[in-house]
């Protein structure tokens, strides 16, 4: 029956789970017959950033908040405050789930759920999730600010959020061993890029968190951004074992399918080896993997010339 989650239903799955212990700056935050947060926000620059998760199958909660938050933190914040919008195809779908991920999700980024809505819709399929997350900073890091002379630098690998869907969703169609689907379904646990992000913006020039068509659009983004050319030798890219059996079981390119869970920089040159030493204190894996160019905006990938955005090699699995 479509209409709103039921009071009852709200009491018991939603409003207790909001992620970050109490913030200080929350007004109101949910409860029954609210239909606002209010937030008194500290100094700084705000944040914002808003996206929807629809295609995944599995852990759409915990997806949905580390994707939301990558971007704010991607722009040099720390992700503070949450709104969640979920819609359901149906009462069977589990409400119960996806708002316990969301919870622990938001906990480990250090998030507070403020607010939302919660719906059955019965034109759905599958659950749709759509966050806005917001945050604070004193310095704001655009994906438009790399300038020649810079390093690239990538964090973790190529693909990691599209292994994961490949490993969860599609495994069973694809010849790959038991154990490499296992070691790569858990690389959703490794999606977020908030500590990616805060230990590169003290150094970084931009950051971009590629997302869908993966790494080749992330950087053709940022190389548009910037109005930049960048120039990326494709065997400087990490690539996980797990990611290059799954994709060449699926016959895709691991840099063009869903790219979250990695972090684009760009640094200065003589910054770079502080740069990379930063993340390897937090123990995350890292890739200087190109430098940036004076030029018309484009990404070069071994001589070949990327001017505009790719398509996500994994949408047709969902056609």
């Amino acid at each position: 029956m479509p209409g709103k989650v039921p009071p009852e239903d709200l009491l018991e799955y939603v409003f207790d789970r909001t992620g970050a212990a109490a913030d200080e700056t929350v007004l109101q935050g949910p409860a029954e017959g609210e239909d606002a947060a209010a937030i008194d926000p500290p100094d700084g620059r705000l944040v914002v950033s808003t996206d929807p998760i629809s295609l995944a199958a599995s852990a759409v909660g915990q997806l949905g908040v580390y994707v939301a938050c990558n971007d704010v933190a991607a722009s040099g914040a720390d992700p503070r405050w949450l709104t969640v919008v979920v819609m359901l195809p149906d009462e069977e779908a589990s409400l119960e789930t996806i708002t316990a991920d969301l919870d622990a999700a938001a906990r480990e980024v250090g998030a507070t759920i403020v607010g939302g809505h919660s719906e059955y819709v019965d034109a759905l399929e599958r659950p749709l999730v759509t966050l806005t997350a917001m945050g604070t900073t004193d310095r704001f890091v655009p994906t438009g600010g790399a300038e020649p002379g810079d390093r690239i630098v990538l964090t973790k690998g190529a693909g990691i959020e599209g292994t994961a869907i490949l490993a969860a969703d599609f495994g069973d169609d694809l010849d790959v061993d038991a154990e490499t689907r296992t070691r790569a379904e858990t690389f959703l646990e490794e999606v977020s890029v908030v500590a990616d992000a805060r230990a590169l913006r003290e150094y970084a020039t931009a950051m971009h968190d590629p997302t869908e068509g993966g790494v080749t659009a992330g950087l053709v983004e940022l190389a548009r951004a910037s109005g930049v050319r960048l120039e990326v030798d494709r065997d400087a890219v990490p690539i996980r074992p797990e990611t290059a059996a799954l994709c060449e079981a699926a016959d895709v390119d691991p840099l063009r399918i869903f790219g979250s869970g990695a972090l684009l920089a760009t640094v200065p040159d003589s910054a770079c080896p502080d740069a990379l030493e930063a993340l390897e204190r937090r123990g995350i894996e890292a890739a200087a993997i190109g430098t940036v160019q004076s030029g018309a905006p484009a990404l070069v990938l071994d001589g070949e010339s990327i001017r505009e955005p790719t398509r996500d090699d994994l949408y047709p699995f969902w056609e």
